[in-house]
């Protein structure tokens, strides 16, 4: 079996890592719910899976990336909040919730608009369209 090159690695770790700090906080019987509700944390996690995901998608290079790299990270955040709702249902004292995916989606995007403010997005050019 071939190593996983470390640049690979250094990418994708963090992300996974990440994943696997929502997952088990996601695993929580009854975890405590803050004031105001949880909506604002949901929003906040996913914001910061977002910024780690367009890093891991755009290969840790130093240029802009192409807003098509940027959709593929929307992509696998929401997909990645889809599965924690679904994963959540088979918790006991948790349920599925849209309103979570909800906020967890607008942190998805939150994290990505971030990622073009910073200047790490540019707009596409014709030939990445």
């Amino acid at each position: 079996m071939a190593a996983v090159p470390a640049a690979l690695l250094s990418l994708w770790a963090p992300v996974v890592l990440y994943m696997a700090g929502i997952f088990y906080a996601s695993s929580l019987s009854r975890p405590p719910m803050p004031p105001g509700g949880d909506k604002p944390w949901h929003l906040m996690a996913y914001m910061g899976l977002a910024v780690l995901v367009v890093r891991a998608v755009a290969a840790g290079l130093p240029r802009r990336i192409a807003p098509r790299t940027a959709a593929w990270s929307i992509l696998i955040g929401i997909a990645y909040a889809v599965s924690d709702e679904i994963h959540q249902s088979f918790v006991r004292g948790r349920t599925a919730d849209v309103r979570d995916l909800v906020a967890d989606t607008v942190g998805v995007f939150a994290g990505t608009a971030a990622c073009w403010a910073w200047g790490i997005i540019s707009p596409a050019s014709r030939d990445e369209l």
